[in-house]
């Protein structure tokens, strides 16, 4: 999913609570219930490696039982690697932080597709900027990453001010990869969003934008 992340790890796997319209594991058909893989607690994780944790289920979602949390957190700690918990409920992340702590070398990331909240599309996740109202709370205590994909339209002031109020250390950008007729902005849009955000953080762009870029 991201070019700078060596591995991606998935203690739990089978449908995102969230059943956003648009993730890409649908592609594969309809999913089993989520569930735990016990079996994922006996991978070697290695040094030095910059690890996505759960990138095909989100681990914070609101029906995700807290047991399952704690035993991938806690394998986490018996590696020295970076951690990339991206999630689309940062208010249970921040709370897992708070209550539990987390792996000093964790960064929290969120998904923000837009200012808007497209019901047909984001499923059952939190507004857009209630998101970003969480993962200001997380920037005072972790490193903290925004990612706008699949990017949807919206309103370039307000959201702007909804990504910059995260204190990102760095913006990943792509479009939709799949058939799913989203409400995507034009070029120029993005183009101005892009070098508004290159004002205060790091922007990548996915290969997949360049397809809204043409």
């Amino acid at each position: 999913m991201y070019q700078f992340i060596d591995a991606t790890w998935n203690t739990v796997k089978g449908s995102c609570p969230h059943d956003c319209s648009y993730c890409y594991m649908k592609r594969w058909g309809k999913l089993k219930e989520a569930g735990f893989d016990e079996k994922e607690l006996k991978t070697d994780l290695g040094q030095g490696n910059f690890i996505f944790v759960g990138s095909g289920c989100d681990l914070f979602a609101k029906d995700i039982p807290n047991e399952w949390i704690y035993k991938t957190l806690n394998y986490c700690h018996g590696f020295d690697n970076k951690y990339l918990f991206q999630t689309k409920n940062p208010k249970r992340l921040r709370e897992w932080f708070e209550i539990h702590g987390i792996y000093e070398k964790s960064i929290a990331c969120t998904t923000i597709e837009s200012d808007s909240f497209y019901p047909d599309f984001m499923g059952n996740t939190p507004h857009p900027v209630e998101r970003s109202i969480e993962m200001q709370k997380i920037s005072e205590h972790l490193t903290t990453y925004v990612t706008i994909e699949p990017i949807m339209d919206f309103h370039l002031e307000h959201f702007i001010t909804a990504i910059k109020r995260c204190h990102p250390e760095q913006v990943n950008i792509g479009a939709d990869t799949g058939h799913n007729r989203l409400p995507e902005p034009p070029r120029e849009k993005i183009l101005e969003l892009i070098a508004a955000l290159e004002e205060f953080t790091v922007v990548k762009q996915k290969s997949n934008l360049s397809r809204l870029l043409k």
